[in-house]
């Protein structure tokens, strides 16, 4: 068996590199929504457990982010894929010169950064409302209104490249027959060219939607006191996450796989060569049908969710907490034996004692400094041979 050479393996190495980073934190968070730990995490394992989701059916902000969020993108999309399509139908009908001054123009917004546009968009607004004296409940002030408005400033220009990617493949002549055989340029714009354009506007509509639904530079600063779902997530990574956010990647995931997995086999059905495969084979044609697939992806979503609800991780959380429990007695126990106690310490230094010193500087025996401190003491001032002693008094008396 022939080895590969090292030049030969770096591509494949390079390909797992990559989606190694690509989805590698998908995988991580997918896991993490169905661990028993409090914070998100693989190792070490706990039990399995969906209380997760529950929880985040649970969490009022994050429900009402979410739904903000949705509101947000239809509105989006619903102003800026027509903002963006006629973008793109007026830059494919003017001269050269004027062209490019036009692109220009429309591309700057995704040019400018999104902190610079939600300040800006929240600035206006409140000037056109103070000039109209509105009340602060009015929509001039309304954190739905102005994120929307935001928003479509940079994801109509997004909109528009996907339209100018297709409208440059449109054969013109097509609109101009149509005119000439007395249709109307309206008519001929709806028959003719919108069933053209009708690929690039499902793709920016969820381009559209995806870039409003996790855009966060600007949308923090247009929504005022209301909340979106990135805004929500933000303030859980400042407070403290814990899986409920997982579970939200799992349901996002969920969501996408299935989306694009019908996308893919109503591409592939509707393909000249799998039509040609499945011309006389009706078994494989009808478990082939986006129909179908989609039925399927139903029916096992549906078990997905029945199964979140029924599962029950109690008795195994309860097992985790009692070892946990017992592990932080065996820990307090083994630092109270580590702990020296107040008989066990050590003993204080004792001071040695002095000896008291005499009139002379030796002890009270009359000794100097290097006498013996066992001698016994006498009064120097007295006794037998005191300085007050007869002898020495008779003596004195003789002089």
């Amino acid at each position: 068996m022939k080895m590969k050479s090292p030049k030969a393996m770096i591509p494949g190495l390079y390909l797992t590199l990559f989606f190694a980073y690509l989805f590698g934190p998908l995988i991580i968070m997918v896991i993490t929504a169905f661990n028993s730990s409090n914070f998100p995490r693989v190792s070490p394992w706990e039990c399995f457990t969906t209380d997760w989701f529950g929880k985040l059916v649970a969490d009022d902000a994050l429900i009402e982010g979410i739904g903000n969020s949705l509101i947000i993108g239809i509105g989006v999309v619903v102003v800026a894929i027509p903002i963006g399509l006629a973008a793109a139908i007026m830059l494919s009908q003017v001269g050269p010169k004027l062209r490019a001054s036009l692109y220009t123009i429309f591309i700057a917004p995704i040019l400018v950064p999104g902190v610079v546009i939600g300040l800006s968009t929240l600035i206006f607004w409140d000037r056109i409302g103070t000039f109209f004296n509105a009340p602060y409940e009015s929509f001039f002030y309304d954190g739905t209104f102005l994120t929307i408005f935001g928003q479509v400033t940079f994801i109509a220009a997004y909109s528009m490249l996907v339209f100018l990617s297709r409208i440059q493949r449109f054969d013109h002549t097509l609109t101009e027959a149509a005119l000439d055989m007395g249709a109307t340029p309206t008519q001929a714009f709806v028959k003719v060219l919108l069933p053209f354009m009708a690929p690039a506007i499902g793709s920016a509509t969820v381009l559209a939607f995806l870039a409003s639904l996790e855009n966060y530079n600007t949308t923090v600063f247009t929504i005022v006191s209301s909340s979106t779902f990135t805004t929500v997530l933000s303030s859980k990574v400042r407070y403290g996450l814990d899986p409920s956010i997982s579970a939200v990647a799992v349901i996002i995931i969920s969501i996408t796989l299935i989306g694009a997995i019908i996308f893919e086999v109503r591409n592939r059905y509707n393909s000249k060569g799998w039509a040609l495969v499945i011309a006389e084979r009706p078994a494989l044609k009808v478990a082939t049908h986006p129909g179908t697939v989609a039925g399927i992806l139903g029916v096992l979503a549906i078990g997905a969710v029945l199964f979140i609800q029924n599962y029950d991780s109690n008795a195994c959380t309860a097992q985790i907490l009692e070892e946990k429990r017992a592990l932080q007695q065996q820990l307090m126990e083994q630092q109270s034996l580590d702990t020296p106690t107040p008989s066990q310490s050590a003993p204080s230094p004792t001071v040695p004692s002095m000896p008291s010193l005499g009139p002379l500087g030796g002890d009270e025996g009359g000794n100097g400094a290097g006498s013996d401190s066992s001698a016994p003491a006498s009064n120097p001032f007295g006794g037998a041979n005191g300085i007050f002693a007869p002898q020495n008094l008779r003596g004195s008396e003789g002089n």
